[in-house]
């Protein structure tokens, strides 16, 4: 519902001439009111002009985005690009147009409020991603310090820009400059949250020094940053992050399969260094070889985790029973476990696990799990107490279409539930299937006994008027924004290692003859 003074606010930035000229004589506090209708309309003239005339002190996308009291709808999830470089160009012409010095009051600006989401409701359909803000941002400030007009105006504005970066092998060079000389711009990067992707190691050393890492609170290392538990040790040896709440590691950074004594030493080390990052909340330390041994990488850890993600990690019973009697237990909020067969292996384990963390559990993945049939009584007693459940995900397991009715019946038990990803029926593929189902047989199902049966396990949450709950079966895995924007780029550097991987091989058997 808009209320009065917002469709007011519509009606006057619908006309952007008339707005743009306008704006002199606009009340201070109607801005924000009028930026979140601008943003709404897509006119990207009138965000740029609010922006480079800001009279306040603070610019917080997410809250000026985010639900109001004059229009409840958030639209902070729109990462529109036409507003967005509207707001960021209008940032830099704040800083070198505005007439007076005595009207800039403009301090900190936070561009981290906003969210990359698949299904963008914009108008253009054309969005601005984490990567391409980090990208445009950077360029900005480099041609601030460029700017004729610069050197008089560098002790006039001084505004910190909060945001969350995210730099590939691609922009790197770019990056790099401008957090290294941003103590001469206006425009201060304030990096929040750093991702890194497709960086050579020795890269992403450099550039998170330059980022303060004192102000870092969510670090993300992510595909083809290649590093091993030795460099992780170097890297909280020699850097302090005080303020890290999140820590995403790449795939195999632990690799106990071919552990020594010093490795056992070095495991130990690190874990000491993670216990001394007194926020740290939520770790993902997935496709790792950790087997008998999270306990020695956790336990030192002072505060409990809030989300954890070891999918993957070739967990033991041993590992299970750490977990499920630790003090992160009662404290999880997220837990990923996909890739370890639960029922077999340990069972009565995780749902000592399960039954802890059900308190504050809010979101579950146990994809490529091996949950049968047969354990769908044991899957509901589990889930039966997590009443604050919003996402669980199954993806993978071998379970037929009753007994995904069974599962969809009890879900609607579930009162916060808000997500669900279930696999294909098992009764939906080639008699004779075996689990996990690699890739190339992935998509080999019926597809028209699929969709009848997805038809009715949606009716089971419409007849218990459970539209709330989204059902889906996402084959290629969850929406990643991050890989999605940058995929062409990732795409490019698999063709490179896989042509320098049979270069190799090549010269290796042209050797041997």
């Amino acid at each position: 519902m808009k209320s009065l003074r917002f469709l007011s606010a519509e009606a006057f930035v619908s006309n952007a001439a008339f707005a743009r000229r306008s704006l002199d004589g606009v009340a201070h506090n109607l801005f924000p009111l009028l930026f979140k209708a601008s943003y709404l309309l897509e006119q990207g003239e009138v965000v740029h002009d609010l922006v480079e005339n800001w009279p306040l002190i603070d610019f917080n996308l997410g809250k000026l985005l985010g639900a109001t009291a004059d229009y409840q709808e958030d639209l902070s999830c729109r990462t529109c690009s036409v507003c967005l470089e509207s707001c960021l160009t209008g940032l830099r012409d704040y800083v070198l147009h505005q007439p007076s010095p005595y009207m800039k009051r403009l301090k900190v600006v936070d561009l981290t409020g906003i969210r990359d989401v698949e299904v963008q409701l914009c108008g253009c359909k054309k969005t601005m991603g984490r990567w391409a803000r980090t990208q445009l941002l950077s360029k900005l400030c480099l041609e601030l310090l460029g700017h004729p007009q610069q050197p008089e105006r560098s002790s006039e504005v001084s505004i910190d820009v909060l945001i969350d970066l995210f730099v590939t092998e691609r922009s790197y060079e770019l990056v790099a400059q401008a957090l290294l000389k941003k103590c001469s711009c206006p425009l201060k990067i304030c990096c929040v949250a750093f991702r890194t992707d497709n960086l050579a190691l020795q890269k992403f050393f450099y550039i998170i020094k330059l980022t303060e890492p004192s102000l870092l609170r969510k670090l993300e290392i992510v595909h083809n940053v290649r590093l091993e538990m030795e460099h992780l040790e170097i890297l909280f040896n020699s850097i302090h992050f005080p303020l890290l709440m999140s820590l995403t590691l790449p795939a195999r950074t632990f690799n106990v399969q071919r552990f020594t004594a010093s490795d056992e030493r070095l495991l130990a080390r690190v874990g000491e260094q993670m216990g001394g990052m007194t926020q740290l909340s939520e770790l993902n330390i997935s496709f790792s070889v950790l087997t008998g041994r999270i306990q020695k990488l956790l336990s030192p850890l002072k505060t409990p985790l809030k989300k954890l993600d070891v999918s993957n990690c070739s967990l033991n019973h041993v590992d299970m029973t750490y977990l499920a009697n630790s003090f992160h237990a009662n404290h999880l909020e997220a837990l990923d476990l996909s890739g370890h067969n639960i029922p077999d292996l340990y069972p009565s384990i995780f749902m000592k696990l399960l039954s802890h963390s059900s308190p504050v559990l809010r979101s579950l993945t146990l994809e490529d799990c091996n949950f049968q049939d047969t354990h769908v009584h044991m899957l509901i007693l589990g889930l039966s107490y997590c009443h604050k459940l919003q996402e669980f995900k199954f993806l993978g397991n071998p379970l037929s279409a009753r007994a995904l009715k069974h599962l969809f019946t009890f879900f609607c038990e579930l009162p916060m539930l808000r997500n669900v990803e279930f696999p294909v029926p098992r009764d939906c593929y080639p008699i004779g299937i075996t689990y996990p189902i690699d890739d190339a047989s992935l998509c080999r199902f019926d597809h028209r006994k699929y969709e009848s049966v997805a038809e009715e396990l949606k009716l089971i949450l419409l007849q218990a008027n459970r539209e709330d709950v989204k059902a889906s079966t996402p084959l290629s895995g969850s929406y990643d924004a991050a890989v999605q924007e940058t995929n062409n780029e990732l795409g490019a550097y698999l063709i490179k290692s896989f042509k320098e991987t049979l270069e190799k091989f090549t010269t290796s058997l042209n050797k041997m003859s």
